[in-house]
């Protein structure tokens, strides 16, 4: 007779003895009925409500965060950290600290005419007689060269460089604005920060210094004296970049600017031309790259006709149609040529004059 926990047959043929099934080894602990997702109702809720034998429970929620999630947030932290590294390092970049910007070296040198300023009527004339009658107009005179890449610096790098120095040129001495007297900003902007103090004192208090001439930093005429009386500069000139360290970029710019002036104010007048010759070197650090700013290192300038006996660290006080330098003079220099000036003052070249 088969026990009472046998089936009534017995034990199947095959079948564990004892009692045992192959289900005895799964142990339904209070966590594991807790887990399950279908749930049977008691018999009193389905005849109450008609219900179905089983109804779905929520899913339980895991104290913590999963392995996946675990593994995606210690990606995100690597790839923030190598962005912020590599932001930090820039693949040029030198490991030595950027140099404070130095105080800007200038000199300008005034050129005396031999004899009476030459004029006529027309501007275009005098142009066509002088030796800037092949020079394009404004910005056209300042073409950029071709920018090549150095062993520091990349090609673009290289070409912002020659772009600021050239929107320094440009602003400095080719905008009617600052010609005329008026304001500077928008060469004060292109300048580091470093070498702001410097650009206000001399505006401030202007001094023939090699330090603080304001004409020093841009081309000015004095208001009062005389006004452009053909907005379309002739110019010509050339620039190159450098590289001087690891760190460093120069830029040398050499340029000759002929204005056409008449006396301020009086429209009827003879017009004149004026003659300036700009050597400027530029420096930028990688920081200066990077915000399209630049410092000016060493200004040298030769201009003409001007009187040596009046001050041209503040103002330039052209002499115009007509008017004569005095004596006493020194030997004449050329801007048209590349021979520096040797003294504070020279002679205008009569070879610099438009023929008459």
């Amino acid at each position: 007779m088969a026990g009472l926990g046998d089936p009534p047959g017995g034990t199947p043929e095959g079948a564990p003895g004892g009692g045992e099934d192959e289900y005895r080894s799964v142990v339904f602990d209070e966590s594991f009925v807790r887990a399950a997702r279908l749930q049977e109702f008691s018999a009193q809720e389905r005849i109450t409500d008609h219900a179905p034998a089983v109804r779905r429970r929520k899913p339980l929620r895991r104290a913590g965060l999963s392995r996946q999630a675990l593994v995606l947030v210690v990606l995100i932290a690597v790839a923030f950290g190598t962005a912020i590294y590599m932001g930090v390092r820039h693949p040029y970049q030198s490991p030595s600290a950027q140099r404070a910007a130095e105080p800007v070296r200038m000199t300008v040198v005034p050129l005396a005419p031999r004899g009476r300023v030459p004029g006529a009527d027309d501007a275009g004339l005098l142009y066509e007689r002088s030796p800037a009658a092949g020079f394009r107009t404004a910005a056209e005179g300042v073409p950029l060269p071709g920018a090549r890449r150095t062993a520091h610096f990349s090609e673009d790098q290289v070409l912002n460089a020659l772009t600021t120095a050239k929107n320094y040129i440009v602003r400095s001495a080719l905008d009617p604005e600052v010609l005329g007297g008026g304001g500077v900003r928008s060469v004060r902007v292109l300048l580091a920060p470093d070498q702001l103090p410097q650009f206000d004192e001399s505006f401030a208090r202007p001094a023939p210094d090699g330090r603080h001439a304001p004409t020093g930093w841009l081309v000015r005429f004095d208001p009062a004296r005389a006004e452009l009386a053909d907005p379309e500069i002739r110019v010509d000139g050339s620039m190159r970049a450098v590289e001087s360290d690891a760190s460093t970029l120069e830029v040398t710019a050499d340029h000759t600017m002929v204005y056409a002036l008449r006396p301020a104010g009086d429209e009827r007048a003879g017009t004149s031309l004026f003659t300036v010759r700009r050597e400027l070197h530029f420096r930028y650090d990688r920081e200066d790259l990077r915000l399209h700013q630049t410092e000016l290192v060493a200004s040298y300038v030769q201009a003409g006709p001007l009187s040596c006996a009046e001050d041209s660290a503040n103002h330039l006080r052209p002499l115009l149609a007509g008017q004569t330098a005095g004596t006493g003079t020194p030997a004449g220099t050329d801007p048209f040529t590349s021979d520096n000036a040797t003294a504070l003052c020279g002679t205008l070249a009569a070879g610099a004059q438009p023929k008459a």
